[in-house]
């Protein structure tokens, strides 16, 4: 089963996994320039979204639930990332679900409050080649990795 993982955000982590192997991870940079209004960035991640979903034609995507945010301009951007993910994926008729901030951390490393630094090294640990540096693309693979050991669970039980 394929997964596009994202972490949402202004520095968009994104993971792409299947069966559990990562094929592709990273990074998009939202942020709007200079001369561009707030309402760049959803145009960007949409852009981003629209190619990765067109190409890969993941089986499901899975996303970081925030639910405690470091002010009100953050939760605007959150929800507007969101928003716009989970609308191309009802469009497309892709499953989508979202995973706790502390879910994904206490599977990473053992600790549900872990730092940036934590998720870093344990995706380095997880995906020694995958040259992993950025707490957005670690996050976005250990999101993946949470969603596929959840499916997995699931259809064994089934």
């Amino acid at each position: 089963m394929k997964i596009l993982a994202i972490d949402p955000g202004t520095h968009c982590g994104w993971a792409l996994t299947d069966d559990r192997a990562r094929i592709a991870s990273g990074v998009w940079n939202l942020f709007p320039g200079r001369h561009e209004g707030g309402g760049m960035r959803f145009l960007r991640l949409r852009g981003y979204l629209s190619a990765i979903l067109d190409q890969e034609k993941p089986d499901a995507v899975a996303y970081e639930e925030v639910r405690r945010h470091m002010g009100v301009d953050a939760a605007h951007i959150y929800g507007g990332i969101v928003a716009a993910l989970t609308e191309e994926c009802e469009r497309r008729k892709i499953p989508y679900r979202g995973y706790p901030v502390g879910s994904v951390k206490k599977l990473a490393t053992g600790n549900g409050a872990a730092d940036k630094e934590g998720m870093i090294g344990a995706a380095q640990a997880a995906w020694p080649h995958a040259g992993i540096d950025d707490d957005n693309e670690a996050d976005a693979c250990w999101i993946a990795e949470l969603a596929i050991l959840e499916l997995a669970t699931k259809g064994a039980t089934t």
